[in-house]
């Protein structure tokens, strides 16, 4: 007897559940349960004496991160320069995505997809000391400009991460402009529209929900960041680096969960919004 489609389906559903259910159960676990700890642990405190965490309530750490004007001032940093070198990386992977998607010929494709991909392959602290190196007062940028570098500092922060988070936004938006149909293109020029204005009223709604999709990963990346900060920031203080220092070299936990919340929160809200633009079907 064959298997109608109706009573196939129910059999399919159940074996897909039953493959799935496991590592869901897994993220649920591991991933979602750890974080509710994490929030949970905001709201302790910490013995004055042996620094030990007590599981007594308290708002006091989520108050500080409003009434303390150190702590304002970090995250607002923090939000610019993961915006900054989110535009950064906008600027700089739109005309390589085009060129790569429409301009080169398949042999140049292939190399400039390549040329994109072998950073990904290399050691992020490698990448981060290279830029150490590049923009030292004394190294080959200084020598090349004549002792004109940034240094460390906020520059040369949003400088790394635009460098070691570029891929990230070359991929989607490579393969936002390799999706627009080519009848679109030939129909525009058809109709006599310039260049410019094709990729202006065809092109680019076609691709903004890429190059929102590759935004996601350059501003929730840089918003967590604390390593790079450490090798090139100089001074420069980062929401990661504060939470590293609350919960390693203050010993203050619950602090430390307290200031995990604002990236929560901010990476959440940049998610709702990008959510408009239908980055999330591109992700």
């Amino acid at each position: 007897m064959s298997t109608t489609p109706s009573t196939a389906r129910p059999g399919a559903r159940l074996r897909l559940v039953a493959l799935l259910g496991p590592p869901m159960l897994w993220l649920v676990v591991a991933y979602l349960g750890s974080m509710a700890v994490l929030l949970l642990s905001a709201f302790w405190s910490t013995n004055a004496f042996t620094g030990a965490v007590v599981p007594v309530y308290t708002s006091g750490n989520l108050l500080s991160l409003v009434t303390d004007p150190l702590y304002r001032a970090v995250t607002l940093r923090t939000i610019l320069v993961a915006l900054g070198v989110t535009v950064v990386d906008i600027v700089v992977a739109v005309p390589v995505a085009l060129t790569m998607s429409r301009i080169a010929s398949p042999r140049l494709r292939i190399a400039l997809v390549v040329a994109v991909t072998t950073p990904l392959w290399a050691s992020y602290l490698v990448k981060a000391y290279a830029w150490r190196v590049l923009l030292a007062p004394t190294g080959p940028i200084a020598w090349l400009t004549g002792g004109h570098t940034t240094g460390y500092g906020i520059a040369a922060v949003v400088i790394t991460l635009s460098y070691l988070w570029l891929p990230y936004m070359v991929l989607p938006v490579f393969a936002g402009f390799d999706r627009v149909p080519e009848s679109l293109l030939e129909a525009s020029a058809d109709l006599g529209a310039p260049i410019v204005t094709t990729l202006r009223r065809v092109v680019a709604p076609l691709v903004l929900p890429a190059v929102a999709a590759g935004s996601i990963f350059t501003f929730s990346l840089s918003l967590g960041d604390y390593i790079a900060v450490t090798i090139v920031g100089g001074k420069t203080q980062m929401l990661g680096n504060v939470i590293y220092g609350q919960l390693v070299t203050a010993n203050n936990q619950p602090l430390a969960a307290a200031l995990s919340i604002v990236p929560l929160v901010a990476i959440v809200l940049y998610l709702l919004l990008m959510r408009r633009t239908g980055a999330l079907e591109n992700v």
